[in-house]
């Protein structure tokens, strides 16, 4: 079987989105457009639809598409106060298909001046679908811990992080087998390298391992919010 071609992410890119963390104006922008549509928006694009079929099948259920995957350039100012107006890194994200938009987990990579970041998770889940996760990790805390505490996904990711409460959230038995997990209110494991590491042959090999191995756990974070999903839909088909 062919091994996936997965293209790097250029050189010029990378050193484009350098250039852009000195220079975040509109001027400069303008003046290098030409330059991000080629070596960063192209480039991005292209890593996507290579991602794409090999996601259907080691990660089924997520998406891969420019139009679900990929992030604008451009920030969003309004209430912010760094009114610099443009992004200093380059992200694609994988998320679960039949989902809101920024519902449940899904996977995630990006590019910035210093580190390429890749991982993902339940980054800012609704109040019940974080309810629900917790529920299943508590009447399903063996398997859970199967899949984070499992050799390959430790050395790859370590201990998943994320916001934690200081203590058990009520509801839950305070000496619950799971008690640490249930202090999550986010749910994400990643790895970080050197940025150049996305400009070689390497790359390809890195995204294909780490959604290999992080899929069972974006799998078990996503069946309860989608039970619950379906369940909603249901109840509001019945009263239509």
């Amino acid at each position: 079987m062919p091994t996936p071609t997965i293209p790097e992410f250029p050189k010029e890119g990378l050193q484009f989105i350098k250039s852009l963390k000195r220079n975040n104006r509109r001027d400069w922008f303008l003046k290098h457009k030409h330059e991000y549509e080629t070596y960063v928006r192209s480039s991005m694009e292209a890593i996507v639809e290579a991602i794409a079929p090999e996601l259907e099948k080691l990660a089924p259920g997520l998406q891969a598409s420019r139009k679900a995957s990929l992030f604008r350039i451009y920030r969003d100012t309004r209430f912010s106060s760094n009114k610099s107006p443009y992004k200093t890194h380059v992200a694609a994200a994988f998320p679960p298909s039949g989902l809101d938009r920024h519902q449940g987990a899904g996977l995630y990579f990006h590019i910035g001046p210093e580190e390429f970041l890749i991982g993902g998770g339940l980054y800012s889940p609704e109040p019940q679908d974080l309810r629900a996760v917790r529920d299943r990790i508590a009447e399903r805390y063996r398997q859970f811990e199967t899949i984070v505490e499992a050799p390959g996904f430790r050395k790859l990711f370590g201990d998943i992080s994320g916001a934690q409460l200081m203590r058990v959230p009520r509801n839950y038995p305070k000496d619950h087998p799971a008690a640490e997990y249930l202090k999550f209110k986010q749910f994400l494991a990643s790895r970080m390298f050197p940025a150049e590491t996305a400009t070689t042959k390497r790359f390809g090999t890195i995204v294909l391992e780490t959604f290999r191995t992080l899929y069972p756990f974006i799998r078990f974070l996503n069946e309860p919010i989608q039970n619950q999903k379906a369940q909603r839909d249901y109840r509001e088909k019945l009263l239509r």
